[in-house]
């Protein structure tokens, strides 16, 4: 049976509607995976009110400590808790698509990474996803630490994850918050915030959980035995989607020893596709559709990377079913809300921490640079402005200045 919550918001879009708005996400969600947090967070906290502060922030944090990549997590969260499981797929498809082609379509050769990567327009996207990351953490700072002891938090957090800047930095943090929140604020409100209604029945938390670990250690043994080529891609990539914590560049090196050393794709090719990653919104794990394209021994071509683009991503649905049915029942206890209120202020130092590096110090060089993220932030943070509106002038003001 569906997990249903009294006083829960009305899950009233359709997947199709998920998928729509998830699509412009994905045509116009530039500088990583932090920036998407902060695409997410004005698009369906401030602009559609699907959730409050709260419960975004709550999953944000969920998806932080689970593996995979976690603004991937979060959008196919958001689209469980709007359509059901239909809303997840439709989230991730409108999402995934836009970033997944364009590297597709880059493994087949067309265009030059080196022009790519020296333009000035993908300059002006990476200063507005500084303004995009400001606004998120200063949004998310005023709702989830208005006192000084999460305040205090937040900054603890910020200077151990650059201090380790690394999924352990991250998670570290992460726990060190939650302790943090157990001991030192008492008295939460289990009462606060939106009710969330969960769109994934509880009789298939097991079976998903299950399913997580035996691909996990079952793909290797099947590998072994088989040896069939699209088997071992799929073992491959399922792994790095598996195993890794922190998402987005955290991937890179087990992507880099699953595919170089046996020799599947060439060094140079691995680097190049990588940089084409940095030119397309997105998540940064569709780089695994540009590796399955360019694949030496087949599977390759458009098929190869439909099999290293589903392994990759499949691990975060298997996860999110086995632990969002128990999420919301588990985060109404009083020990809990304490433990993720620090648990929420140690995210926004994470994200602190990754407004400075790498958001900021991959972007600001110089005055014109300041001045076009300021502009941005004001846009976005006073005026309003609709995101993708402001990624295509950061863009335009950009290439016009150079």
């Amino acid at each position: 049976m569906t997990e249903v919550v009294a006083g829960a918001p009305t899950r009233d879009s359709s997947p199709l509607e998920v998928f729509r708005i998830f699509l412009r996400l994905g045509l116009t969600s530039f500088g990583g995976p932090v920036a998407h947090l902060g695409y997410f967070r004005a698009e369906f906290v401030a602009r559609r009110k699907w959730l409050d502060e709260a419960a975004f922030a709550d999953i944000v944090a969920l998806c932080q400590f689970l593996p995979g990549p976690a603004s991937s997590q979060t959008g196919l969260s958001i689209g469980i808790l709007r359509a059901g499981l239909p809303g997840a797929l439709a989230a991730w498809l409108g999402f995934t698509l836009p970033s997944a082609l364009a590297m597709m379509i880059f493994g087949y050769g067309i265009g030059r990474v080196g022009d790519l990567l020296h333009a000035a327009w993908l300059h002006g996207l990476k200063i507005v996803a500084v303004a995009v990351v400001a606004n998120a953490v200063w949004g998310m700072a005023k709702s989830l630490c208005p006192d000084a002891t999460r305040a205090t938090i937040a900054i603890g957090a910020a200077i151990l994850a650059i201090a380790l800047p690394s999924s352990l930095g991250q998670i570290g943090a992460i726990i060190a918050g939650g302790l943090l929140g157990w001991w030192l604020i008492k008295g939460a409100d289990v009462g606060s915030g939106a009710a969330l209604q969960i769109g994934v029945p509880k009789r298939w938390t097991w079976p998903a959980g299950t399913l997580f670990f035996a691909l996990l250690f079952g793909l290797p043994l099947l590998t072994a035995a088989i040896h069939n080529q699209a088997l071992a891609e799929f073992d491959a990539f399922y792994r790095s989607g598996a195993l890794v914590f922190g998402g987005g560049h955290v991937v890179l090196p087990l992507l880099q020893a699953a595919v170089v050393p046996p020799g599947w794709v060439g060094n140079d090719t691995f680097l190049a596709g990588y940089g084409a990653a940095q030119a397309v919104p997105g998540p940064l794990f569709t780089f695994s559709a540009y590796l399955g394209t360019v694949m030496g021994p087949a599977p390759n071509g458009w098929l190869g990377a439909l099999v290293c683009l589903v392994a990759i991503f499949l691990p975060s649905p298997l996860l999110l079913i086995a632990a969002l049915p128990h999420w919301e029942t588990l985060r109404r206890k009083p020990a809990v809300q304490s433990m993720l209120r620090g648990v929420n202020a140690a995210v926004v130092g994470i994200l602190l921490a990754a407004l400075y590096n790498p958001v900021w110090t991959s972007a600001i060089f110089g005055p014109r640079d300041f001045a076009i993220g300021i502009v941005a932030f004001l846009a976005l943070a006073i005026w309003a402005v609709p995101p993708w509106l402001v990624v295509i002038a950061g863009a335009a003001a950009a290439a016009i200045i150079e």
